[in-house]
């Protein structure tokens, strides 16, 4: 048998023949353009002919000396991390009740009801979910109109209908008693009853607000509600996969030795969590960076990002380099970002162990993280204008990029995990 024979019989040999074609399909397929992309980023576009771009393909630096030192740019990047980390933190936040509630509180056989639930966002086209929040916030739409024409006690009725209509699901699957139920219910006929027999002067049957919410819609807040809708279940699924890993006897153990339910889950869920936590964070963060669809629609010029901008630079002011030079800086400024932000969390509450945990060890974390990020905003702030846009913004980002490698490398990791 020849050498490669037996290579390719060995245990290695079968591991690359098993992975090959993957490798082989991303690496044409992803490595290949990124590659493409981050060549064409220190060309210069020098016109057209025949309808094909054409360019210098001499190596320089122009596009990004342009790209750090145009204050539009940096707000458009700064704007997209801001816009992203608040979708990220209200899509987290939201979605670990939900995943807590499925994996602790559902029967298991009724556990893949839930998630089959969850999952019914993705039978709808995406594109046709942001139009669907383009008409609900819109100044006309459902949710002005119903401020602003249908009276307090009837809005009232309307919700605690809702939560009657949710506890008897619940009471049906077997999660709630039927006293709750009944509560529920009797709150939402009180309610009814009272909107039938109010005055017409009353107070609670006049409107909610007199005029229409105008910041509901193209700007910032809307691009921050539509995409932490489309990627919630993003974030409930891998949240509930780590807690369902979660030994059960761990919990009775904290009980038996005096906790609270509070304080077991601070101490002991919470921590074991935190895995399905990070992957929720990463999960979200990096596709909503980088979305074009959300803010063209319905952010208006107040929700415009960075993904506008390159599409802009590349279709509508014809300038492929610098779309190639803004979408190289928005992969390196998120993949800093991300390495900032657990090293830093994996820092904060090693801290926080070390100071015996609890309040003290948590106020202590804050304040170190409130400081550090005080220091960060002034040097991003003021940088620019002691040393240069171009040397301040790679400094700063450089000094950040060290110290977190530093960090985990050197800090090990707690018992949350990170």
């Amino acid at each position: 048998m020849s050498t490669f024979g037996k290579a390719m019989r060995s245990e290695t040999g079968k591991g690359l023949t098993l992975i090959g074609p993957t490798f082989a399909y991303a690496l044409l397929l992803l490595a290949v353009p990124l590659a493409m992309i981050l060549l064409l980023s220190f060309w210069t576009q020098v016109g057209t002919f025949a309808g094909q771009a054409q360019f210098d393909r001499t190596l320089q630096f122009g596009n990004y000396v342009e790209a750090l030192t145009d204050p539009l740019y940096r707000e458009l990047m700064l704007r997209s991390l801001r816009i992203s980390g608040m979708v990220t933190l209200v899509t987290v936040v939201l979605a670990f009740p939900v995943a807590y509630f499925i994996s602790f509180h559902v029967r298991p056989d009724r556990k893949s009801l839930w998630l089959f639930l969850i999952t019914i966002p993705f039978w709808t086209s995406y594109l046709i979910r942001v139009f669907l929040w383009r008409v609900i916030l819109a100044f006309d739409g459902p949710v002005n109109s119903g401020l602003t024409l249908v009276p307090v006690i009837a809005l009232v009725a309307l919700v605690l209908g809702a939560v009657a209509l949710g506890l008897l699901v619940l009471w049906f699957t077997g999660q709630l008693g039927p006293r709750t139920a009944l509560v529920g219910i009797g709150a939402a006929v009180v309610a009814a009853v009272l909107w039938q027999v109010l005055p017409e002067g009353a107070r609670l049957q006049g409107p909610v607000i007199d005029e229409p919410l105008g910041w509901l819609l193209y700007n910032a807040n809307s691009v921050v509600i539509t995409l932490a809708h489309a990627y919630a279940p993003f974030a409930i699924l891998p949240i509930f996969v780590t807690l369902e890993k979660i030994d059960r006897s761990l919990l009775e153990a904290a009980r038996d030795l005096g906790e609270s339910r509070a304080m077991s889950f601070l101490r002991v869920t919470l921590p074991l969590a935190m895995p399905g936590v990070l992957a929720a964070v990463l999960i979200v963060f990096i596709p909503t960076i980088g979305d074009y669809v959300t803010p063209q629609l319905v952010g208006g010029s107040g929700g415009t990002m960075i993904a506008n901008m390159i599409h802009a630079q590349i279709f509508a002011l014809n300038d492929r380099p610098m779309g190639a030079t803004l979408a190289v800086l928005a992969m390196m400024i998120v993949a800093m970002t991300l390495l900032w932000g657990i090293s830093r969390t994996r820092a904060w509450l090693w801290l926080a162990d070390r100071m015996g945990g609890g309040p003290v060890g948590f106020a202590a974390a804050i304040a170190v993280a409130g400081a550090e990020i005080a220091v960060i905003r002034a040097a991003f702030l003021h940088g620019p204008a002691l040393v240069g846009p171009v040397t301040g913004s790679l400094g700063l980002l450089a000094v950040a990029s060290v110290v977190s490698v530093l960090i985990l490398w050197r800090v090990p990791k707690g018992r949350w995990g990170i």
